[in-house]
């Protein structure tokens, strides 16, 4: 299916009641850039394939139109764990119009509006055409449908649930509720409830009566820890409520407009609590209803509209020049986007789909829109993707829900990794449950003659780097925003106890260094000696540990860090042909089991080598021989060829996986599946990074300017660096024709590069 772009302020809506005429000839007239990547369609759909997406940061939609048909959207929000700890959708919502101005054949425009954060659909003949403005409140957990027409019309909307009746997962659909396969019991999905109809509103919910969370516990040695902490699944109640002004009850799921109106107003309300009883859930969205409705829908709207413009002016990427420059430019936006609609929740973002995955084919199966390949589990390999570029970006807030899900999981950690290994600090396995337990199918469900600590599945049994990782990250977060509260709640607490895990965890050798055994090399060899992610990860952490201000933490851990730093192995080389070569670890076991480069961790996320850093020549000539040389998915080629300065390289797999979206998906962000599931989020948010990293390099007081830019592309850009900085400028036609520091004290420390 094709997209079509436009200049959307020359899309005038002249319907009475969908805002007031100077603030549409204001947007007539001052346009936005970002303008230029709104994305229109000027035909209905055929399925939810053809979906478009939309978000506050915790409750999204997938919306469509079909021709001839209905607009219809798929309801999803951040939390929904199901009991099985499945990611499920809230419902589907149906929206019928009478007359309908969906006919085949009939005028039809459908635009998202990245600036306003809204979708307009502009539909049927021009005097009776019907105009819909669409918005996820950025403020306030609804959904809004504004419907307006010249002449009167009959609007009807019915909830549409498919969990109707308990039903076992079966097959590949199980892989749904990744962690349960091979359960010793059928993996039961619970039925929805929709209430009996009253007070002309649709009422349905999903709880979980049940819950896996004790038997994961048990099964994984950690029952001594159930009676300190909670159920993380039980009693969970999602769902919401539908009403709409003039529009009355006719049957438990559905809402008709009682009399032809020119305008209405459609409203979807959606909680999440975890609630003793059914009726304290049912109160609790009463007193939510009546809260949102207390305000005016005028004074939501422009707060909706202010959160999005505040969001899009704290960084941007404009790239023009040619067809390729401008594809790359709206896919970042777009990327940028999606992160944007789904990164504000109480859980962080799902690399396998986000929470806009839709009805899907693969080969001959036929999956609903609960499903996603690899379940609910995180990766952090995976997770951590969408997370490195926001510093940049600005988006630091939406970092948080990735560091407070790591930091709630800390005190199972901690106690897990006492009960385990007899020693104190914390570990992470690098597939878990969001409350912090293994997935039950990697830890093994089989427990005769193993060890408490013995994890089945070998590609994740020694893999705890992920730890360090977040570490980093957080360091990285603390330059950028100088959050000293998040830097003593979250950054100190989490990194020190990951980091006295490695300390006690392994033993020294003869020289008295770390000597990291049983260990492994990312999943790609199981059995390693001094594995490169994990020097390079320590030694990172602990030089930003010891970084961080005076007066910051206690003598005794600062000594402790030193201690360490001191004891850390060299990183593994070999010298061949003339050239250093960097290695994924001192010794490597067994034979290859993935497809991935562990020995450019020291480029990302590490960081040790790049532009402007000793050693240049011995990474590039690593990343020239590396075994895997790929992009698109989860690789980080783009990311390791910014940092390397390497444009070309670079240029070109930014490219590619800016243009290598779904086939079968409308949407032209929807990458994937890839490895993983559709909307693929490392495969967008890779590119976001490393076009990112192209065009500037900021760590600590250094700031790096085109480090690795294509001469030829003309750039608008605002990128934030350390210490609150912010950097904007144009470049264009070989000249850097503008720049702004800020802080102007800043600008000393900002060194401009030759692009290539």
């Amino acid at each position: 299916m094709k997209f079509l772009r436009v200049r959307t302020w020359a899309v005038v809506f002249l319907v009475a009641g969908l805002g007031k005429a100077d603030a549409r000839q204001r947007e007539r007239d001052n346009p936005s850039p970002l303008d230029w990547y709104n994305i229109s369609w000027p035909t209905p759909s055929t399925d939810s394939s053809g979906s478009m997406p939309l978000g506050n940061g915790d409750i999204g939609i997938n919306l469509w139109v079909e021709e001839g048909g209905d607009l219809l959207f798929y309801i999803s929000k951040t939390d929904a764990w199901s009991e099985n700890a499945q990611f499920l959708k809230l419902g589907r919502v149906r929206v019928k119009l009478s007359p309908t101005p969906f006919r085949k054949g009939s005028p039809f425009l459908q635009t998202l509006k990245l600036q306003q954060g809204e979708i307009t659909i502009r539909a049927g003949q021009p005097a009776s055409a019907i105009t819909l403005r669409i918005w996820v409140d950025a403020n306030q957990p609804v959904i809004r449908i504004e419907a307006g027409s010249p002449k009167p019309f009959q609007l009807e909307t019915l909830l549409e649930v498919w969990r109707n009746r308990e039903r076992t997962l079966e097959g590949k659909e199980l892989d749904a509720a990744y962690g349960m396969e091979g359960s010793p019991h059928p993996v039961v999905v619970l039925p929805d409830t929709i209430l009996p109809a009253k007070d002309d509103r649709i009422v349905w919910f999903h709880r979980n009566t049940h819950s896996i969370w004790p038997e994961t516990m048990k099964l994984q040695g950690l029952e001594p820890l159930m009676k300190e902490l909670a159920d993380p699944l039980l009693n969970r109640t999602f769902g919401g409520a539908i009403q709409g002004k003039g529009l009355i009850q006719v049957s438990q799921n559905s809402l008709k407009s009682s009399m032809p109106r020119k305008q209405f107003v459609l409203s979807m309300y959606a909680l999440n609590q975890q609630t003793a009883s059914t009726e304290e859930w049912l109160r609790s969205l009463d007193d939510l209803m009546l809260r949102i409705e207390g305000k005016s829908l005028e004074h939501a709207r422009e707060s909706h509209r202010k959160w999005w413009r505040d969001f899009w002016s704290r960084s941007w990427i404009r790239i023009s020049g040619s067809v390729e420059a401008e594809n790359v430019s709206r896919g970042y936006a777009l990327q940028r986007f999606l992160n944007g609609c789904a990164g504000r929740g109480k859980f962080p973002i799902k690399f396998n789909g986000s929470i806009f995955t839709v009805d899907a084919r693969q080969k001959e199966e036929i999956f609903d829109a609960d499903y996603r390949r690899w379940g609910g589990p995180y990766w952090f390999q995976n997770t951590r993707l969408a997370y490195w570029p926001m510093p940049a970006s600005g988006d630091l807030d939406l970092m948080q829900p990735l560091f407070r899900m790591f930091l709630e999981a800390m005190p199972l950690s901690e106690k897990r990794t006492r009960l385990y290994f007899g020693h104190e600090g914390a570990f992470f396995p690098e597939t878990m449950y969001f409350w912090g337990t293994y997935a039950n199918t990697n830890y093994g469900w089989d427990r005769r003659g193993k060890s408490v600590s013995q994890v089945d599945n070998p590609y994740i049994r020694y893999y705890w780097q992920g730890g360090l990782e977040l570490s980093a990250m957080m360091l990285d977060y603390f330059d950028y925003s100088q959050d000293a509260h998040l830097l003593s709640s979250t950054l100190l607490p989490l990194a020190d106890a990951i980091v006295r895990f490695y300390d006690q965890h392994y033993p020294r050798d003869t020289q008295g260094k770390l000597l990291l055994k049983p260990a492994a090399a990312l999943e790609t060899w199981h059995e390693a000696v001094n594995p490169l992610p994990e020097i390079a990860g320590l030694g990172v952490v602990l030089n930003g540990l010891l970084s961080l201000p005076p007066g910051t933490t206690t003598d005794d851990r600062r000594a402790t860090w030193k201690r360490l730093r001191e004891e850390l192995p060299v990183l593994p080389v070999k010298e061949e042909n003339g050239n250093t070569r960097l290695l994924a670890a001192q010794e490597l076991i067994g034979p290859v089991r993935n497809i991935e480069n562990p020995e450019l961790y020291a480029v990302f996320p590490y960081r040790l080598y790049g532009v402007g850093k000793p050693g240049l020549e011995a990474a590039r000539y690593t990343f020239e021989q590396r075994r895997i040389k790929k992009t698109g998915g989860w690789h980080q080629d783009a990311i390791q060829a910014a940092y390397l300065g390497l444009t070309e390289a670079a240029r070109s797999d930014v490219r590619q996986n800016f243009s290598t979206h779904h086939e079968r998906s409308r949407f032209p962000a929807f990458w994937g599946p890839n490895y993983d599931w559709i909307p693929d989020q490392d495969h967008g948010n890779v590119a976001l990074m490393a076009l990112q990293s192209m065009l500037m390099q900021a760590e600590g007081s250094r700031i790096l300017l085109f480090p690795a830019w294509p001469k030829f592309w003309d750039v608008q850009f605002k990128l934030r660096a350390p210490s609150n900085t912010a950097v904007e400028g144009v470049y264009r036609a070989g000249r850097l024709e503008r720049l702004v520091v800020t802080p102007e004290g800043r600008r000393k420390d900002l060194v401009k590069m030759d692009p290539q």
